[in-house]
């Protein structure tokens, strides 16, 4: 019987062993797409214990205890964190095949140096021993970052933002990671939420312009994308239910606009023609730029109205949606290939059935600009466990290039998620060791390792072009 969690976790053949130990384990992380807050590592926060760290915020961990019947009181209610820990230990303890199992005992261990088990019978001594380290020099937030090999954080942040927090990150050499925003322009481009216009007049004080029709917001939007820059942003993010494909002409969408700032809401066709005009406007500038265009959709959100209205959103109340033509997807990016103005390109689908059509879709508009010059984004979200992460590389290996892969991301807002990246690159090394051992690749472990390092640390690094904070 294979121990659990030890030196060679889901290596399960010499080749993957190997390649994990030898090339993929000591490699940098760069966290291209999280929501850290970049004031949170500026101030250097510590926390006073393991609850504050490790369940506040974090929906996942959230879920999982509303599964097992747990009250709200001891998830995001008034009881004390001490009462909150041992529900979460006491769930843990029976969540069998959750990928929280395994992502919470890795960061026992590489953060607090627990090696046993956590569940009801160990709580106690889990908090007090995890507490104690918490108290101790290094554990800020600065240090969890350190602890972790972190090269490069992305947070994500609204084109209103003042950016602040990284200004003054950047001029910290105190701190060798390099800090940058990401811009995730969403409110911009949900006219549909009663929120729009006062969301514009916020963009028109940040922007220092009046916002009267939709050229006017593009205008405003490239006057924050020119500040984005200065502070060294170099990627976009995009929260879509799906890639839309819907063509108008600009009068109409003057028109769609300017309604909705009299207080009309749009109808569906009416918000997918903006939308679909918005997003072009937004790629046409990032190619403009090299940046990079992330597009993440899939997901259906605050899907329970009671809750919704109780806690709002990001609590734990999202699904994976079943809608994402890839008609449109392809139709969307070959609008801008043809008008020479398609960026560097990131698709995530939270649903897993959207793989093959996503990879089949890049190779439609692969040159010679970049390697993988359209991405496979990482497995996302409800995703990125075990199963979820082997389907996108086998998807991508089979029907793409998954040696141009930029790797894993972290997606979170937790301090201690970095063990989800070595969780992918054992995965990654587990696959590709199979494949050794099966004989469906030589023992070619120069050629091997060269890929695990490229797609753990390396493509991400080319892919991206960071300007990196100098020591």
């Amino acid at each position: 019987m294979k121990q659990f969690l030890d030196k060679d976790f889901l290596l399960n053949t010499e080749a993957a062993k190997k390649l994990f130990h030898e090339a993929a384990e000591g490699q940098p992380i760069i966290d291209y797409h999280c929501h850290l807050s970049p004031r949170e590592i500026y101030e250097d926060i510590r926390y006073d214990n393991i609850t504050q760290v490790w369940l506040g915020g974090d929906h996942y961990k959230w879920r999982l205890m509303r599964s097992a019947g747990v009250s709200e009181k001891y998830i995001t209610g008034d009881a004390s964190d001490w009462e909150k820990f041992e529900k979460y230990a006491e769930v843990l303890g029976k969540a069998v095949g959750n990928p929280l199992y395994h992502w919470s005992h890795l960061e026992l261990r590489r953060f607090f140096g627990y090696e046993g088990i956590l569940n009801k019978k160990t709580a106690k001594e889990v908090w007090e021993a995890a507490n104690a380290k918490l108290r101790s020099e290094g554990y800020s937030a600065r240090g969890l970052i350190r602890m972790s090999n972190v090269d490069t954080i992305c947070t994500t942040d609204d084109p209103a933002d003042t950016l602040e927090w990284h200004e003054k990150l950047a001029a910290d050499r105190s701190f060798p990671v390099t800090v940058l925003p990401a811009w995730r322009p969403d409110k911009a481009m949900n006219l549909e939420k009663v929120t729009y216009p006062e969301y514009i007049a916020q963009l028109e004080a940040a922007a220092g312009m009046d916002i009267a029709t939709f050229r006017d917001l593009v205008a405003a939007l490239h006057r924050r994308l020119d500040f984005f820059a200065s502070r060294g942003c170099k990627l976009s993010d995009h929260a879509l239910n799906y890639v839309v494909y819907a063509p108008a002409g600009e009068e109409e969408i003057e028109k769609i606009f300017r309604k909705r700032m009299e207080g009309d809401l749009p109808d569906a066709e009416a918000e997918a023609k903006f939308k679909y005009a918005f997003m072009k406007a937004m790629a046409a500038e990032y190619a403009e730029r090299n940046w990079v265009m992330q597009l993440h959709y899939g997901c259906r959100r605050d899907n329970n109205p009671v809750t919704f209205r109780a806690m709002g959103p990001d609590t734990g109340f999202d699904c994976v949606d079943n809608y994402a033509p890839s008609a449109q997807t392809a139709a969307f990016l070959g609008a801008l290939e043809e008008e020479g103005k398609l960026p560097k390109t990131i698709l995530y689908s939270l649903n897993t059935n959207d793989n093959a059509a996503i990879d089949t879709i890049l190779g439609c508009f692969q040159n010679d600009t970049a390697v993988g010059r359209i991405q496979h984004g990482s497995a996302w979200w409800f995703n990125d466990h075990f199963d979820g992460m082997s389907e996108q590389l086998k998807s991508l290996a089979s029907l793409g290039y998954l040696a141009g892969f930029v790797g894993m991301l972290t997606d979170s807002r937790s301090f201690l998620s970095y063990p989800r990246h070595e969780y992918f690159r054992r995965i990654l090394c587990r696959i590709l060791g199979e494949w050794v051992e099966d004989g469906f690749y030589p023992e070619d472990f120069d050629t091997l390792k060269e890929i695990v390092a490229d797609i753990s640390y390396h493509n991400a690094d080319r892919y991206f072009g960071f300007d990196k904070k100098q020591a």
